[in-house]
């Protein structure tokens, strides 16, 4: 099957892109209108994170959602032939933190959040960086588009280890100097394991893994935020949160890493993937504290 789907896939994404923004605008409009894709986890995200924005307020944030939603699926639709050239014209990024990092011999932990488009900025540091940049993955169920996804991630020299095989290929991984990319703000799946942190002042659980790597290493953790330039271009910046994730306290470097994507999320409040349930468990005393 995947021998059937790629050539197809990749003729369509030879198609220049105001097509190919033109099937966005379609598919963004069937979501939003038609099938009302997520309606109801959007609009609960969007009423925790600004409640004081008015209904008609929200609901803009939300119908532009759905357009940075689609266009994200276009554009890694034509990350298949793409060239490095024609990335980087769309594509601007700061590396003079990283760099330093690198040229001093360390590996460096890059953070970052689920804004649009995380498959640029993939593409972009893998392609920028000389050292393994190595990023973790969710394998898909359908083997053909997770070979596929596979295929257009590691285009530009991108490592992919899957979250299952991580444990066993971790020391193989990691022998040599890194750069580990992490989206650290997914849910935990059992929220007494997560760091309870407000976000957008709402108790929320973070996942632990992030910070425990970087302090278990003694690592430079650096966060990356996504600026949405126009459509279809985009900024990557980099701020450092600490030199040594060894010298940190409990929570500290998530805590650094939630300020820098609520501020992200603010700057451009729909370039954030709000289909998601950000909010779903409600902070209970068996939790534990709430750090910050």
């Amino acid at each position: 099957m995947y021998y059937i789907i790629y050539p197809i896939l990749y003729l369509l994404s030879l198609l220049p892109f105001f097509i190919l923004y033109g099937i966005s605008d379609f598919c963004a409009l069937l979501l939003c209108r038609v099938f009302r894709y997520r309606r109801e986890i959007i609009w609960d995200n969007l009423k925790i994170a600004f409640p004081e924005k008015t209904e008609k307020e929200r609901r803009l944030i939300a119908r532009r959602f759905y357009q940075y939603f689609t266009d994200s699926f276009i554009e890694m639709l034509k990350f298949i032939s793409i060239s490095k050239k024609g990335m980087s014209k769309r594509t601007t990024g700061t590396f003079d933190i990283i760099n330093r990092l690198l040229a001093e011999g360390k590996n460096v932990n890059l953070l970052c959040g689920h804004q649009f488009n995380w498959e640029y900025a993939n593409l972009l540091y893998s392609a920028m960086l000389n050292v393994p940049f190595i990023t973790i993955y969710h394998p898909l169920k359908n083997k053909t588009f997770d070979r596929l996804m596979l295929k257009i991630r590691s285009r530009f020299g991108a490592v992919l280890v899957s979250s299952e095989s991580f444990g066993n290929k971790m020391h193989t991984v990691f022998k040599n100097q890194y750069a580990l990319v992490l989206a650290a703000d997914q849910s935990p799946s059992n929220p007494k394991r997560g760091y309870w942190i407000n976000f957008f002042n709402c108790p929320t659980p973070f996942l632990v893994g992030p910070e425990k790597s970087a302090v278990r290493n003694k690592v430079p953790v650096v966060y990356v935020a996504f600026k949405r330039i126009k459509r279809g271009h985009y900024h990557f910046e980099s701020v450092l949160l600490t030199e040594n994730g060894g010298n940190t306290g409990r929570g500290e470097i998530t805590g650094l890493y939630r300020d820098e994507l609520e501020k992200a999320i603010r700057s451009d409040k729909p370039n954030y993937l709000w289909s998601h349930k950000r909010f779903k468990f409600e902070w209970q005393p068996g939790y534990g504290e709430i750090i910050r």
